[in-house]
């Protein structure tokens, strides 16, 4: 298949990807409570304004509730797989999920300077044009051009740390995300898609770049 049609193709496949994509049952969102969540168990790893403090745990702060709320249903799933995420997930109810997105939704997000200008002026072509040589289509098209993301689907990659969105991509590369056995995390298998045709090199510049982005 040429370059440019599987582009179309991937492209093309995004819309039924999000109609499909899991709901979280909605609910009213309950963010005194979500709030005293955060400073019991989240706050550790994720800050309690949802500015991650360590560049191993990725920042909630300003993420689209949907989204946040999407994937800890599919922690406590299974769909997503990660033993930390999913003891924490265990005994959150559908109405904790969409409390707790609603809450770190609300949060401001850290701004972030990237820090190498090779792998930014890379990263910035690919993510507003993508490969097409390769099939890999612009970042921007999903998690938009400011890198804010798009509810539920696609997550907000400006300001993430560089090195949590680098190994993201590493695990979808290697199926260690989004290639769960019931096929439930369309999204997810969709970036197992387009991670799989990015070079390492590719990755880092993407990174990297989006984490300079407000």
């Amino acid at each position: 298949m040429k370059p440019l049609l599987l582009l179309a193709v991937v492209v093309g496949a995004w819309p039924v990807a999000v109609a499909l994509a899991a709901e979280p049952p909605a609910a009213k969102p309950d963010l005194a409570k979500a709030q005293t969540l955060v400073s019991q168990v989240c706050a550790a790893c994720h800050g309690a304004d949802g500015n991650s403090p360590t560049v191993l745990n990725p920042s909630l702060a300003g993420q689209p509730a949907a989204y946040i709320a999407l994937q800890l249903a599919h922690f406590k799933s299974g769909v997503r797989a990660n033993p930390v995420m999913q003891g924490m997930a265990a005994a959150l109810t559908p109405e904790d999920m969409n409390s707790l997105g609603a809450y770190f939704s609300q949060q401001t997000p850290k701004p972030r300077a990237a820090k190498d200008a090779a792998l930014v002026k890379a990263g910035q072509k690919l993510y507003r044009g993508g490969d097409a040589t390769t099939g890999i289509p612009a970042c921007a098209a999903c998690h938009s051009p400011t890198g804010a993301g798009l509810p539920k689907n696609y997550p907000r990659l400006a300001g993430q740390h560089a090195d949590y969105s680098y190994a993201q991509l590493k695990a979808f590369k290697a199926g260690e995300r989004g290639a769960d056995a019931e096929g439930k995390d369309v999204n997810g298998r969709i970036m197992v898609t387009i991670a799989g045709r990015m070079t390492d090199a590719q990755m880092k510049a993407a990174a990297e770049f989006t984490t300079g982005l407000q």
